[in-house]
């Protein structure tokens, strides 16, 4: 699923003009219309890189150029991103940014459909890819960023085979189509040239590894989706789509940013409820993208009532599989595979499916042993509110990588604000979490810890090592300050640093091609009147490439930016409210919800609880929170 994504839709060029590109590369003409410069950095506003310029009022010049406008537009910006990489490399962001943007600029405001040339289509992924890498230092982020949240993603391996160039090997036919046929199937099996071409390219050490690597994985899982599959009413053999898209990896990340065991783009997953967020991605979590991916597929066969052309749907999308099929008049894959009427990768993308379902049913024909992985067994567990997953660590006893790979959709180190999110935890471990969390306050899962008292631990060596006094953790735990400790004793340690869950951290966020302000709002736990506050006095501009700063979770966390924002939330969005319901706190403010606030949210920014909430307004206990909805907010103190 590589090539799915929504088309680039980009702002015009600077003035009205022609480009005239040479007749072997199509004779191509286009028009640009006037466009803004860039509004952040004047440098992106030098002439574009191409043989042609007009003045404003003056008539276009027709040259015909020694190279196209497409070629000398790609050399210029291929060598911008050239340099961008160097400088970042030799730690200058600053002047990488710059040179990113510029090749950006530049072919946004070329007037060239990108689309209609794979050289400038894939220089605009790398420099976009490049750009958003920038975004991963401390402090900066963006929507894409949260692809690489966890550390460096591993590569999809359909990026490593479906692009191979392989020899053809008619010699095995017939033993494969004899093999074929004795195999249980319900994905039709097809023992083509193509196919025996991956056979053979799997039956080498470089095949057979990659082939091993996801049969390994694909125990974890393979449960699960013959479960979806199943009740979504399709073929079991789809199973190996995902051996092909990422070996049963959930953060395996391609080259065109496809993401999870299925692949899916972002636009794509959201399309069928994978949802992308500052605390998740759906796409990496297996079990949702099963399903999403079991309801795309059936959508495919819908369309095309073939298989075949259903995954290769899959894998370059239903729009140009329908474009081949009406250009060439063939509703059949294999004579659109050898008319070429479909882009190599997906050329190559079924019959790699085929050749690996055949491998899978019967690995030790083909030289491959392999012992797959124990199925993942789990608690799941809803914590109702943020909770950092050191302390569920600690809670359960385990490593917090382990419940880190328990709950690969996570991209932050704590659980989203969303009462409804489902935690998993190793098998027979939700009684203890439960019963260890209830010694700590909800508001305090961010910051405090549990510990569990080793042999020779007291309480001033515990205190120094959590950056608290041994009075504080004897408070939190209800016993003497000079108390000693048992072995195995269960502490409650009032830490009062929170974890490095990027709330608050400034995000600056480049607007994409279909972004409102209400998906944003959604995406970074903020409201809409955020947004338009923190980028003043443009507002909340959502013209494609603009930069705003966004601060997840509602409240910058600097003084001086907290101040203000708590004014204004004062002056702007509060209104004192005398009377109200009998027993409402006598001090206290009204707040009119907003589309995308949270109860969480809301709390946040008064600096109380959400259980403080849910006390002052009762009809929270009988059903969600909704945009329109008037809160009594009660003031401390």
């Amino acid at each position: 699923m590589r090539w799915k994504r929504q088309a680039i839709t980009l702002p015009a060029a600077v003035v009205a003009i022609f480009f005239l590109t040479s007749c072997d590369e199509g004779a191509r003409i286009s028009r640009a219309t006037r466009a803004p410069k860039p509004a952040d950095d004047a440098a992106l506003s030098a002439d574009l890189p191409l043989p042609i310029s007009a003045r404003e009022g003056r008539a276009a010049l027709f040259i015909r150029p020694p190279k196209s406008g497409v070629a000398i537009l790609a050399e210029a910006v291929e060598s911008e991103f050239v340099q961008g990489q160097k400088e970042a490399a030799s730690g200058h962001p600053d002047a990488a940014r710059k040179n990113f943007d510029r090749g950006a600029a530049w072919l946004a405001q070329s007037g060239f459909d990108l689309h209609s040339d794979s050289r400038l289509e894939e220089l605009y992924g790398q420099i976009v890819a490049a750009r958003e890498a920038l975004e991963l230092a401390p402090g900066v982020a963006s929507d894409e960023s949260n692809d690489s949240a966890a550390g460096a993603a591993p590569e999809a391996p359909i990026d490593e085979i479906a692009d191979l160039a392989l020899p053809e090997d008619p010699r095995r036919k017939e033993i494969a189509e004899r093999e074929m046929a004795a195999l249980q199937h319900d994905l039709p099996l097809t023992a083509t040239d193509p196919v025996l071409t991956y056979l053979n390219f799997f039956e080498t050490p470089r095949g057979r590894a990659i082939v091993a690597r996801g049969l390994r994985r694909a125990g974890r899982y393979r449960g699960m989706i013959a479960r979806v599959l199943r009740e979504e009413g399709l073929p079991q053999d789809l199973i190996y789509v995902a051996q092909a898209e990422s070996a049963f990896e959930p953060l395996a990340l391609s080259r065109a940013r496809a993401l999870g065991i299925w692949q899916f783009m972002a636009s794509s997953g959201a399309k069928y409820g994978l949802d992308h967020t500052w605390w998740v991605d759906d796409r990496r979590d297996p079990e949702k993208s099963t399903r999403a991916a079991a309801r795309y597929l059936r959508d495919l066969y819908g369309i095309f009532g073939d298989w075949y052309l259903a995954l290769a749907a899959y894998n370059t999308g239903e729009a140009n599989v329908m474009k081949a099929v009406e250009r060439t008049g063939y509703a059949d894959f294999w004579e659109l595979h050898r008319r070429n009427a479909l882009p190599r990768q997906t050329r190559n993308y079924v019959p790699i499916i085929l050749a690996l379902a055949m491998i899978a049913k019967d690995p030790a024909k083909h030289g491959i042993d392999v012992q797959e992985d124990e199925p993942l067994e789990c608690d799941a567990v809803k914590p109702g509110h943020p909770i950092d997953l050191r302390l569920v660590a600690e809670a359960i006893d385990e490593n917090v990588e382990l419940v880190k790979a328990l709950n690969p959709q996570l991209l932050r180190p704590v659980t989203p604000a969303d009462p409804d999110f489902v935690l998993l935890l190793p098998k027979g471990t939700a009684e203890q979490f439960s019963a260890e969390i209830a010694a700590i306050p909800p508001e305090k899962w961010l910051s405090w810890r549990r510990y569990h008292v080793a042999e020779g631990d007291s309480l001033p060596a515990l205190a120094r090592r959590y950056g608290v006094t041994p009075a504080a953790i004897a408070e939190a735990n209800g016993m003497e300050a000079g108390a000693a400790l048992e072995a195995g004793e269960g502490l409650t340690i009032p830490a009062n640093r929170p974890p490095a869950t990027g709330l608050g951290v400034l995000v600056r966020y480049r607007v994409r091609r279909g972004d409102t302000v209400e998906r944003l709002a959604r995406q970074f736990d903020v409201t809409p009147a955020d947004i338009a506050r923190w980028n003043t006095p443009r507002g909340a501009s959502l013209m494609v490439g603009t930069t705003l700063k966004i601060y997840p979770g509602g409240r910058p966390n600097t003084g001086a930016i907290a101040q203000k924002t708590s004014k204004s939330l004062q002056t702007q969005q509060l209104v004192k409210n005398s009377s109200g319901p009998a027993g409402a706190p006598e001090s206290s403010v009204t707040h009119p919800v907003q589309p995308g606030e949270s109860l969480w949210s809301v709390a946040r920014a008064y600096r109380i609880t959400v259980e403080a909430l849910r006390r002052a307004n009762p009809f929270l206990a009988t059903r969600p929170l909704r945009a329109g909805d008037v809160l009594r907010i009660p003031l401390p103190g």
